[in-house]
């Protein structure tokens, strides 16, 4: 009799222990515990899983100066660095190339795109089909023109760097005396870096009526050739010039080129010197001042915004508010902060690399 009344109290024994296996099961139950290493998430991934590798696209319209080729390498060298995958492609110049490729990166399901565009016109098809396929895109360096596509733009403050270089070289012409007969080298009015430029020198010397005329704005398109036959040409029909403005560094080999034939590229405090200024900051732009040619020139700091460049794509992943512009602000370089100032200059560094 005692045995048989050990059956039903052995079942509901074992009936509690199965119970109890199934509330602690990763199965439709829940579970109060944050689960082992084979607990699923929400996605039925397991809580262990390596995570996504990131693939972010990079389409540069250009490497046609060694600011481009610096901010495309420090792209990479930052999305590698984080554990992504950077997709590349390059337009040489061609829009309609450029758009093929930010599409096909679209068709590869990237998780970002960032695009150095031709200019502010052709890249809003680009940034229009990002938003169509919910993928964040961020301009570097290069702003779009106004529309309802949404886009990041890190870029530099082209305006005030500018101005502030050309007042430098006003105070230099003050310090020295006299008047001045100006030129301004002028970029490709179909980029807004160019418009930004030249309105940042005409608003310095703007100031000093009394003091500086400018008597000749070249058109350049950033090319070389053009540089060199427009500047050739200002010089010849006015031989006095003595303050120039290059609204690139990567136009001063045209820009020596002319001023050594006209015989009017000499060092600082050298009689005959012309006031020269610059905008960039490349391995040119270093050397001409290291070798006392150059007054000053504004310097864009490329490790700044590309590392904002990618860093503007992963907020927006991770659902950030991040701002329509980053701006980077730059910084004058000139014969007195040379030393001071080398370290953060990218072309100095660039110039250093290759003597090494």
């Amino acid at each position: 009799m005692r045995r048989k009344g050990l059956v039903p109290l052995i079942l509901l024994i074992v009936f509690a222990l199965l119970a109890a296996g199934c509330g602690q099961s990763g199965g439709t139950g829940t579970s109060s515990s944050g689960g082992g290493a084979n607990a699923a998430d929400s996605s039925g991934n397991t809580a262990d899983a390596p995570k996504k590798k990131l693939r972010i696209g990079v389409a540069f319209e250009t490497m046609q100066t060694a600011y481009w080729v610096t901010g495309f390498n420090a792209i990479k060298e930052d999305i590698e660095s984080r554990g992504y995958e950077m997709l590349e492609a390059i337009a040489d110049g061609d829009s309609n190339r450029q758009l093929e490729q930010v599409q096909n990166f679209i068709a590869q399901k990237v998780d970002g795109i960032i695009v150095v565009p031709k200019d502010d016109k052709t890249v809003i098809p680009m940034i229009k089909a990002a938003n169509k396929a919910n993928i964040p895109i961020v301009l570097y360096n290069r702003p779009p023109a106004e529309s309802d596509a949404k886009s990041v733009t890190v870029v530099a403050d082209n305006k005030q760097i500018a101005k502030d270089t050309v007042q430098f070289m006003v105070e230099q012409a003050q310090k020295q005396g006299g008047k001045y007969k100006a030129m301004i080298l002028i970029g490709d009015l179909g980029d807004q870096n160019a418009i930004n430029r030249r309105d940042g020198f005409f608003e310095a010397v703007d100031q000093y009526p009394d003091l500086i005329e400018v008597v000749a704005k070249v058109p350049t398109e950033w090319n070389q050739e053009k540089a060199l036959a427009g500047v050739t040409n200002a010089l010849q029909a006015n031989p006095d010039i003595n303050f120039i403005f290059s609204s690139s560094d990567f136009l001063f080999p045209s820009l020596i080129s002319a001023l050594k034939a006209a015989n009017k590229y000499h060092k600082i405090g050298e009689p005959g010197h012309v006031i020269l200024g610059g905008f960039d900051g490349d391995d040119t732009a270093y050397q001409m001042l290291k070798d006392g040619y150059l007054d000053a020139t504004g310097v864009q700091d490329v490790y700044f915004e590309s590392k904002m460049a990618v860093q503007a794509i992963i907020d927006q992943l991770e659902g950030k508010e991040v701002p329509e512009f980053i701006y980077d602000p730059g910084f004058v370089i000139h014969q007195g902060n040379l030393a001071e100032r080398e370290q953060d200059m990218w072309g100095a560094q660039v110039a250093k690399a290759k003597q090494s």
